[in-house]
């Protein structure tokens, strides 16, 4: 079942952004967002992304809303994009954090304008594609998918009469039916365990 906190987590994106900006020192805590997918992925897949990422909760509750929901564009989702993603912004946050280190209020600022450009960045994709668009190519979900191939799988019953539902819940408009009644399960590694193709199922047939 969905993770009934999810829709209100996207609070403690709002309230992180306003207290760091009259005490960026705070901006640093947002290395557990930076890590937690990836910490988690080997044993839940992008589970964090789904259940737990506070922009991910900004997204689905509040962005959604204004979101034409149109599919994702293949280009943002492509293995070459995502890579030069990762070392942009990588690059860029490692150049700031080497000349602000020791400055706790510096260091705290370089996180706190990651972000807010990289959630501006989602806000228009979403306004223009869907409401997820940035979390197919966002660096830390993509790391966490390098490591969620075979963790945690949907599995697709035999009742499944292909209705596509599932597709059309699903954030990222994966497949879960083309896995009906496989041992292994749809084990895609951008699966964000969300469980929304779970809800959605009118003949149950999903189960994580």
């Amino acid at each position: 079942m969905p993770n009934k906190i999810q829709p209100y987590l996207f609070w403690i994106l709002l309230a992180f952004l306003a207290i760091g900006y009259f005490y960026p020192a705070i901006g640093v805590i947002a290395i557990v967002c930076m890590l937690a997918p990836v910490l988690l992925a080997p044993f839940k897949g992008r589970y964090w992304c789904g259940n737990f990422c506070p922009r991910g909760s900004f997204y689905d509750t509040v962005l959604a809303k204004f979101s034409p929901k149109k599919p994702i564009p293949a280009f943002f989702r492509s293995k070459g994009f995502r890579l030069f993603m990762i070392f942009f912004i990588m690059t860029v946050f490692t150049v700031q954090m080497y000349y602000a280190w020791g400055d706790w209020p510096a260091m705290g600022m370089v996180f706190l304008r990651l972000i807010f450009i990289t959630t501006l960045v989602g806000i228009i994709l979403g306004f223009l594609f869907h409401h997820r668009t940035w979390c197919s190519f966002c660096p830390m979900g993509t790391m966490a998918s390098w490591f969620s191939a075979k963790a945690k799988p949907l599995q697709v019953d035999a009742t499944c009469v292909n209705c596509k539902l599932c597709s059309r819940v699903c954030p990222f408009g994966l497949t879960p039916y083309e896995a009906k009644s496989t041992d292994s399960g749809y084990l895609h590694p951008d699966c964000l365990k969300c469980s929304r193709c779970v809800v959605a199922c009118p003949k149950k047939a999903l189960h994580f």
